[in-house]
């Protein structure tokens, strides 16, 4: 009698940034355990990410999560088939911390390792839902410093269709919440501001609309800061302020991504990155997309920002390939998306996943 194949099953770990993260996935049985540990607090005091201050606490978080982790999915280091870790692009000294602590981890369970890229691992979230998004499918990518359109044909086949030339949206959060004094990370608390705020109150700039997929949102802090000025900082004033700010990224995003399908000829819209944990641009995308008979896909809110379980999908399907990395240890802070190498179909199928 044929001894049964055993499903694959990896750890991944992820420190591009401010997370600290690892997570098990098993392509027959799904997501098994996933821990996080946000440096949020840490970052607070400074309004914005200290570099050194990150790699450190990396140092001091990611080995109890991996063993949180393992825990959680009752999983021991013989039953792993690799280690999967985030290898670019972000902050060097921290993406450091989570190759060493990987390709170590590897080397001494004899199993291999693959640096994984932080923005495929993004825009392959959404294939831990239920219902996951068909390829080929056109992808609006809006994390942190990156907002970029993408044609997605499979996994490691990718298209940049359009980028944005300066700031990217997450930015243009951050920056406008700043100027109305809001703690950071701004970006979610303008989104929770805006919700009080008065719809055209404040008509901002949507730049680069005429034509083409490019992006641009740096205008849009002068706009915010000459709006601003001279005049008292009330509470109405911030709300209206902030409900213009989004219904200007929002609006601008909606439109890209609805001529990104007609340009391709494609239905369905991939949203992954932190901020299409924003509802409003959910709700527009939704609505503008399903207007032209087309579907919507995203990550559940956990999965948005960075997260070892979109490591784990990425890392699965190119260890399940064959690929791993030598014995070195290695990290990119700049990793152009397409030189990724394909992954055959065959190793493109998503794990079973877990219910949202």
């Amino acid at each position: 009698m044929a001894k049964a194949k055993k499903a694959f099953r990896i750890l991944a770990i992820e420190s591009s940034c401010d997370e600290s993260a690892a997570a098990v996935l098993d392509e027959s049985a799904g997501l098994l355990a996933h821990e996080l540990y946000s440096q949020v607090e840490l970052h607070r005091i400074y309004g914005g990410v200290v570099p050194e201050l990150a790699s450190r606490d990396h140092v001091r978080r990611l080995l109890p999560l991996v063993r949180r982790a393992l825990d959680q999915a009752a999983t021991t280091p013989g039953q792993l088939a690799g280690v999967a870790f985030t290898a670019g692009p972000g902050l060097i000294g921290a993406l450091l911390t989570g190759a060493a602590l990987a390709r170590s981890l590897a080397y001494a369970w004899g199993v291999p390792a693959v640096g994984v890229h932080h923005l495929e691992g993004h825009l392959l979230a959404p294939l831990l839902e239920p219902e996951p998004p068909p390829f080929p499918h056109v992808a609006l990518l809006v994390s942190g410093g990156h907002t970029q359109l993408i044609e997605v044909g499979g996994i490691g086949q990718y298209r940049v269709l359009g980028d944005t030339r300066d700031d990217a949206a997450g930015e243009a959060f951050d920056k406008t919440a700043k100027l109305l004094g809001l703690p950071y990370p701004g970006g979610p608390e303008l989104a929770r501001l805006a919700q009080g705020g008065t719809p055209g109150a404040f008509q901002y700039p949507r730049p680069m609309l005429g034509a083409g997929l490019e992006l641009s949102f740096s205008g849009l802090k002068t706009a915010v800061l000459h709006s601003l000025r001279g005049k008292e900082l009330t509470a109405k004033l911030r709300a209206d302020v902030a409900r213009g700010v989004e219904e200007a990224i929002v609006g601008t995003l909606s439109v890209k991504a609805v001529r990104a399908l007609d340009a391709t000829g494609l239905d369905a819209l991939v949203v992954s990155g932190g901020v299409s944990a924003n509802q409003s641009l959910r709700a527009a995308l939704t609505e503008a997309v399903g207007q032209r008979g087309g579907r919507v896909y995203y990550p559940r809110l956990e999965f948005c920002t960075d997260n070892a379980a979109m490591i784990a999908v990425a890392g699965l399907a190119r260890l399940k390939a064959g690929e791993h990395d030598g014995l070195a240890i290695h990290s990119r802070a700049q990793w152009p998306l397409e030189t990724l190498t394909m992954v055959p179909l065959q190793h493109s199928n998503p794990p079973r996943t877990l219910p949202a």
